[in-house]
């Protein structure tokens, strides 16, 4: 499965988000997302999936870092680019929001896909 994130930053803090409780890996965090559809590109993608989850635009720049994980239910090819956020992020689909220095990573439960891309984060900013 395609999926696409952004990693959006506000001065040295980057945006979190956390799963509603509900959904498979529920109240682990993440970085804003989801699942490319049909047709569209990567970037499309996750230009939809931040207007649908947080109500906000960004720009899509460069690829931060692509990782292949595989959960017990899908494998995922997970591509985050670094992208610049406008207009303030809304709770619309997560249970919680928080922008985090690289330093303050492990006070945080992230989905498993995440783990190559925080060490890597926590390497070059923190």
């Amino acid at each position: 499965t395609e999926v696409v994130a952004a990693l959006l930053w506000e001065g040295d803090r980057f945006l979190i988000c956390q799963r509603p409780a509900h959904k498979t890996r529920g109240l682990l965090w993440e970085f804003v997302g989801g699942k490319v559809e049909p047709g569209e590109t990567k970037a499309q993608a996750l230009r939809r999936e931040c207007r649908e989850e947080l109500g906000i635009e960004i720009e899509v720049e460069d690829v931060f870092m692509e990782v292949l994980h595989t959960y017990p239910d899908m494998q995922v090819h997970l591509t985050l680019f670094n992208s610049r956020i406008k207009g303030a992020p809304q709770l619309l689909e997560h249970h919680a929001l928080r922008w985090i220095l690289p330093a303050e990573i492990p006070q945080y439960d992230f989905c498993p896909a995440d783990q190559e891309i925080l060490a890597k984060l926590r390497r070059e900013r923190g």
